[in-house]
Protein backbone atom coordinates (compact mmCIF):
# COMPACT_ATOMS: atom_id res chain seq x y z
CA UNK A 1 0.00 0.00 0.00
CA UNK A 2 0.92 3.44 -0.21
CA UNK A 3 0.83 7.21 0.75
CA UNK A 4 0.67 10.72 -0.57
CA UNK A 5 -1.98 11.84 -3.17
CA UNK A 6 -2.34 8.60 -5.04
CA UNK A 7 -5.36 6.81 -5.76
CA UNK A 8 -5.87 5.82 -1.84
CA UNK A 9 -8.95 5.48 0.11
CA UNK A 10 -11.12 8.74 0.57
CA UNK A 11 -11.19 10.36 3.90
CA UNK A 12 -13.52 9.43 6.40
CA UNK A 13 -16.14 11.99 6.18
CA UNK A 14 -16.43 13.50 9.72
CA UNK A 15 -19.93 14.18 10.23
CA UNK A 16 -21.18 11.50 7.90
CA UNK A 17 -25.03 11.00 8.86
CA UNK A 18 -26.58 7.33 9.26
CA UNK A 19 -29.05 7.31 6.27
CA UNK A 20 -26.53 9.03 3.63
CA UNK A 21 -25.55 7.18 0.50
CA UNK A 22 -21.76 5.60 0.34
CA UNK A 23 -20.38 7.20 -2.84
CA UNK A 24 -18.87 4.54 -5.37
CA UNK A 25 -16.18 6.97 -7.23
CA UNK A 26 -15.61 5.65 -10.80
CA UNK A 27 -12.23 6.28 -11.81
CA UNK A 28 -10.56 6.78 -15.63
CA UNK A 29 -6.99 6.18 -16.55
CA UNK A 30 -7.00 9.54 -16.89
CA UNK A 31 -8.05 10.00 -13.05
CA UNK A 32 -5.40 7.16 -12.12
CA UNK A 33 -2.49 8.77 -14.17
CA UNK A 34 -3.12 12.42 -12.44
CA UNK A 35 -1.92 10.91 -9.08
CA UNK A 36 0.11 8.55 -10.28
CA UNK A 37 2.50 11.65 -12.14
CA UNK A 38 2.75 13.31 -8.74
CA UNK A 39 3.16 10.59 -6.39
CA UNK A 40 5.93 9.39 -8.90
CA UNK A 41 7.86 12.49 -8.62
CA UNK A 42 7.21 13.05 -4.69
CA UNK A 43 7.65 9.70 -3.45
CA UNK A 44 8.74 6.58 -5.70
CA UNK A 45 11.26 8.39 -7.03
CA UNK A 46 13.01 9.68 -3.48
CA UNK A 47 12.87 6.40 -2.82
CA UNK A 48 14.37 4.53 -5.04
CA UNK A 49 17.31 6.71 -5.12
CA UNK A 50 17.79 6.30 -1.53
CA UNK A 51 17.54 2.52 -2.28
CA UNK A 52 20.16 2.53 -4.82
CA UNK A 53 22.48 5.02 -3.13
CA UNK A 54 22.44 2.88 -0.07
CA UNK A 55 23.13 -0.15 -2.45
CA UNK A 56 25.73 0.74 -4.48
CA UNK A 57 27.83 2.10 -1.89
CA UNK A 58 27.77 -0.59 0.58
CA UNK A 59 25.53 -3.36 -0.80
CA UNK A 60 24.83 -5.00 2.60
CA UNK A 61 23.53 -8.45 2.73
CA UNK A 62 20.97 -7.35 5.18
CA UNK A 63 18.74 -5.20 2.89
CA UNK A 64 17.52 -8.64 0.82
CA UNK A 65 18.07 -7.45 -2.66
CA UNK A 66 18.86 -11.32 -3.64
CA UNK A 67 16.78 -13.43 -4.66
CA UNK A 68 17.02 -15.42 -1.36
CA UNK A 69 16.55 -19.07 -0.71
CA UNK A 70 13.81 -19.45 -3.66
CA UNK A 71 11.12 -22.18 -3.02
CA UNK A 72 10.83 -20.30 0.47
CA UNK A 73 10.29 -16.55 -1.08
CA UNK A 74 8.22 -17.93 -3.76
CA UNK A 75 5.87 -20.22 -1.44
CA UNK A 76 5.64 -16.95 1.16
CA UNK A 77 5.34 -14.33 -1.84
CA UNK A 78 3.05 -16.65 -4.41
CA UNK A 79 0.57 -18.02 -1.77
CA UNK A 80 0.68 -14.92 0.75
CA UNK A 81 -0.30 -12.09 -2.00
CA UNK A 82 -3.41 -14.68 -3.09
CA UNK A 83 -4.50 -14.52 0.42
CA UNK A 84 -3.73 -10.91 0.75
CA UNK A 85 -5.86 -9.91 -2.42
CA UNK A 86 -8.73 -12.02 -1.01
CA UNK A 87 -8.16 -10.80 3.03
CA UNK A 88 -7.60 -7.22 1.40
CA UNK A 89 -10.93 -7.24 -0.61
CA UNK A 90 -12.96 -8.93 2.22
CA UNK A 91 -11.66 -5.63 4.32
CA UNK A 92 -12.57 -2.96 1.55
CA UNK A 93 -16.04 -4.31 1.40
CA UNK A 94 -16.33 -3.68 4.96
CA UNK A 95 -14.84 -0.69 5.88
CA UNK A 96 -16.26 1.35 3.05
CA UNK A 97 -19.45 1.96 4.57
CA UNK A 98 -17.92 3.50 7.43
CA UNK A 99 -15.30 5.52 5.07
CA UNK A 100 -18.43 6.70 3.16
CA UNK A 101 -16.65 6.54 0.13
CA UNK A 102 -14.50 4.06 -2.44
CA UNK A 103 -12.67 4.79 -5.40
CA UNK A 104 -13.29 2.21 -7.88
CA UNK A 105 -11.50 1.43 -11.58
CA UNK A 106 -14.59 2.08 -13.88
CA UNK A 107 -13.61 -0.60 -16.71
CA UNK A 108 -10.33 -2.97 -17.25
CA UNK A 109 -8.08 -0.58 -18.50
CA UNK A 110 -7.82 1.24 -15.24
CA UNK A 111 -7.92 -1.39 -13.05
CA UNK A 112 -4.65 -2.85 -15.30
CA UNK A 113 -3.00 0.67 -14.78
CA UNK A 114 -2.91 0.46 -11.26
CA UNK A 115 -2.25 -3.09 -10.77
CA UNK A 116 1.42 -2.03 -13.04
CA UNK A 117 2.16 0.80 -10.65
CA UNK A 118 1.51 -1.36 -7.46
CA UNK A 119 3.29 -3.54 -8.84
CA UNK A 120 6.29 -0.98 -8.87
CA UNK A 121 5.47 0.38 -5.37
CA UNK A 122 5.51 -2.35 -3.87
CA UNK A 123 9.31 -3.78 -3.90
CA UNK A 124 10.09 -0.16 -3.27
CA UNK A 125 8.18 0.29 -0.06
CA UNK A 126 9.40 -3.11 0.87
CA UNK A 127 12.59 -2.19 -0.05
CA UNK A 128 12.32 1.11 2.33
CA UNK A 129 10.57 -0.36 4.91
CA UNK A 130 11.69 -3.86 5.14
CA UNK A 131 15.19 -3.69 4.02
CA UNK A 132 16.47 0.36 4.95
CA UNK A 133 14.24 0.39 8.46
CA UNK A 134 13.88 -3.21 9.69
CA UNK A 135 17.40 -4.51 7.98
CA UNK A 136 19.22 -1.65 8.78
CA UNK A 137 18.08 -0.99 12.65
CA UNK A 138 17.82 -4.63 13.50
CA UNK A 139 21.45 -5.10 12.49
CA UNK A 140 22.19 -1.67 14.67
CA UNK A 141 20.70 -2.66 17.73
CA UNK A 142 18.55 -5.84 17.24
CA UNK A 143 16.05 -8.03 15.27
CA UNK A 144 13.28 -6.48 17.57
CA UNK A 145 13.79 -3.01 17.72
CA UNK A 146 14.23 -3.22 13.74
CA UNK A 147 10.63 -5.00 13.12
CA UNK A 148 8.87 -2.71 15.12
CA UNK A 149 10.09 0.09 14.12
CA UNK A 150 9.65 -0.86 10.22
CA UNK A 151 6.21 -1.62 10.75
CA UNK A 152 5.63 1.31 12.59
CA UNK A 153 6.73 3.65 10.20
CA UNK A 154 5.20 2.02 7.41
CA UNK A 155 1.85 2.10 9.01
CA UNK A 156 1.98 5.34 10.64
CA UNK A 157 3.91 6.58 7.05
CA UNK A 158 0.12 6.52 4.84
CA UNK A 159 -1.03 8.81 7.38
CA UNK A 160 0.84 11.25 5.32
CA UNK A 161 -0.88 11.10 2.26
CA UNK A 162 -4.14 11.70 4.07
CA UNK A 163 -5.32 8.47 5.13
CA UNK A 164 -8.22 7.80 7.16
CA UNK A 165 -7.02 6.22 10.49
CA UNK A 166 -8.93 3.05 9.64
CA UNK A 167 -7.19 2.15 6.66
CA UNK A 168 -3.85 3.59 8.09
CA UNK A 169 -4.25 0.71 10.85
CA UNK A 170 -5.44 -1.46 8.03
CA UNK A 171 -1.98 -1.38 6.35
CA UNK A 172 -0.79 -2.66 9.46
CA UNK A 173 -2.15 -6.36 7.44
CA UNK A 174 0.27 -6.32 5.39
CA UNK A 175 2.98 -4.92 7.59
CA UNK A 176 2.94 -7.22 10.28
CA UNK A 177 3.25 -10.52 8.21
CA UNK A 178 5.52 -8.70 5.71
CA UNK A 179 8.02 -7.30 8.86
CA UNK A 180 7.86 -11.22 10.24
CA UNK A 181 8.35 -13.13 6.66
CA UNK A 182 11.27 -11.16 6.20
CA UNK A 183 13.28 -12.21 9.46
CA UNK A 184 12.10 -15.56 9.71
CA UNK A 185 11.73 -17.30 6.07
CA UNK A 186 15.18 -19.53 6.15
CA UNK A 187 17.89 -18.53 3.66
CA UNK A 188 19.69 -14.89 3.51
CA UNK A 189 17.44 -11.87 3.92
CA UNK A 190 15.37 -11.42 0.30
CA UNK A 191 12.52 -8.71 -0.69
CA UNK A 192 11.15 -11.40 -2.96
CA UNK A 193 8.72 -12.70 -1.40
CA UNK A 194 7.35 -9.64 0.65
CA UNK A 195 7.51 -7.55 -2.32
CA UNK A 196 4.87 -10.49 -3.88
CA UNK A 197 2.78 -10.15 -1.09
CA UNK A 198 2.61 -6.65 -0.69
CA UNK A 199 1.88 -6.38 -4.55
CA UNK A 200 -1.59 -8.71 -4.32
CA UNK A 201 -2.61 -7.06 -0.83
CA UNK A 202 -2.60 -3.82 -2.44
CA UNK A 203 -4.17 -5.05 -5.17
CA UNK A 204 -7.05 -6.50 -3.06
CA UNK A 205 -7.61 -3.30 -1.07
CA UNK A 206 -7.12 -0.56 -4.12
CA UNK A 207 -7.72 -0.87 -8.04
CA UNK A 208 -8.25 -3.98 -8.91
CA UNK A 209 -9.60 -5.52 -6.24
CA UNK A 210 -12.63 -2.70 -5.72
CA UNK A 211 -13.17 -3.70 -9.40
CA UNK A 212 -13.30 -7.03 -9.00
CA UNK A 213 -16.07 -6.50 -6.19
CA UNK A 214 -18.04 -3.96 -8.17
CA UNK A 215 -18.19 -6.39 -11.21
CA UNK A 216 -19.17 -8.78 -8.91
CA UNK A 217 -21.99 -6.59 -7.14
CA UNK A 218 -20.40 -6.88 -4.07
CA UNK A 219 -20.63 -2.83 -3.78
CA UNK A 220 -24.51 -2.96 -5.31
CA UNK A 221 -25.28 -0.90 -1.74
CA UNK A 222 -22.88 2.23 -2.61
CA UNK A 223 -23.93 4.98 -4.92
CA UNK A 224 -21.58 5.59 -8.38
CA UNK A 225 -20.16 8.47 -9.48
CA UNK A 226 -17.75 9.63 -12.00
CA UNK A 227 -14.39 10.42 -10.40
CA UNK A 228 -12.56 13.55 -11.10
CA UNK A 229 -10.04 13.79 -13.69
CA UNK A 230 -7.53 15.29 -11.61
CA UNK A 231 -5.15 14.23 -8.58
CA UNK A 232 -7.11 14.45 -5.01
CA UNK A 233 -5.87 16.88 -2.95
Amino acid sequence: MRSTSRGEPERTRASARVDEPVSLVLTRPADSLAWMRIDLVQRLLPFAATIAVVWLVARPAWMGIVPGRLPAQLAFGLAGGAGGFAAACLLQRLLAPIRGSLRVPAGRADALLQAAYYLLNAPIEEAVFRGLVQGGLGTLIGPGPGLLAGVAGYVLYHRLGGWAWIDVAATALVGIPAALAFHLLPGPPSLLGVGLFHFGATCGFLGPGPGLLHRAGALSHLHARPGPHRARP
